[in-house]
């Protein structure tokens, strides 16, 4: 295609049609892209990315990350949810991002609305004082996270926390039940091995046996810290297919979900209870 901007157009175009945001009808007029537009200039991705390694130059007491999740955007694929479970390696029963789904409208009109959960990663957090044994503090960087070796597992944080956000490794694995066998090209012990190779927190965590953490304790989203470190965004962020979740440093003031949550469409959840999440849903 010889001209670039219509090229950009068609690549918008086509990502509203997956976002459903436009029927994919023939003859449907696009509208031109604006100057201000973040897509007439650059993948939101690339300019987080950059924003990300402008953040990890500061110390870590002066970053603030948040996440931004635009309610408009999210078609209820549940790219996000399979990111994480892949990226920690969560075993059954246990999610950091589930996706709330609920249908509105009365038939024949009704549609569904999405809301994509992680922890909220509140600045004012209940479930850190609740903790008997302060295995679940906030980080440096103002970070909710949990010590897998100093959790008891007794679930105190889990029946604080307002959002459901936290759930508790039982031990089970989805390999339990494959077979083993010589010429298995799949088997138990291939599948398992893939299972304990966790690297939450910047540690291997092998849940070998019924007492290796992290089985027995509460786990959590943590907005991949150990990607963060590294300069590699959260995974849900990298995958979401409707560019509808976002996230950054809110300390800066030219970055992107700075941008996005002084905006008057922008509310977070039971914000009465006075927890001060960073977590913000554009509506």
């Amino acid at each position: 295609m010889s001209n670039p901007n219509e090229a950009t157009l068609l690549e918008r175009y086509a990502s509203e049609v997956f976002a459903g945001l436009v029927a994919p009808m023939e003859g449907v007029e696009i509208s031109p892209l604006t100057a201000d537009d973040p897509l007439a200039k650059e993948d939101v991705l690339v300019r987080m990315n950059r924003e990300l390694k402008r953040a990890l130059e500061k110390p870590a007491s002066e970053r603030r990350w948040v996440m931004v999740i635009d309610l408009r955007r999210c078609i209820g694929c549940h790219a996000c949810t399979v990111a994480c479970i892949a990226e920690n390696k969560l075993p059954p029963g246990v999610v950091y991002r589930p996706v709330m789904t609920e249908e509105i409208g009365t038939y024949p009109n009704v549609t569904m609305k999405f809301l994509p959960r992680p922890c909220m990663q509140c600045e004012k957090s209940p479930c850190t004082e609740v903790c008997p044994v302060t295995a679940t503090y906030h980080n440096e960087e103002g970070i909710v996270v949990v010590d897998y070796d100093q959790c008891i597992g007794c679930r105190a944080c889990m029946a604080a926390c307002p959002y459901g956000a936290r759930t508790f490794d039982f031990g089970y694995n989805y390999s339990e039940q494959l077979p083993v066998f010589d010429g298995a090209i799949v088997g138990g012990e291939t599948a398992a091995g893939y299972e304990h190779a966790s690297q939450e927190y910047g540690e291997a965590w092998k849940r070998e046996g019924s007492h290796e953490s992290p089985v027995g304790n509460v786990r959590k989203c943590h907005f991949c810290l150990h990607r963060i470190k590294d300069g590699i965004l959260p995974a849900c962020t990298t995958t979401c297919i409707g560019r509808a979740t976002y996230f950054g440093d809110a300390n800066d003031p030219d970055s992107l979900v700075t941008e996005l949550i002084n905006k008057p469409n922008v509310i977070r959840l039971k914000e009465e209870l006075g927890t001060e999440p960073r977590v913000y849903y554009i509506v």
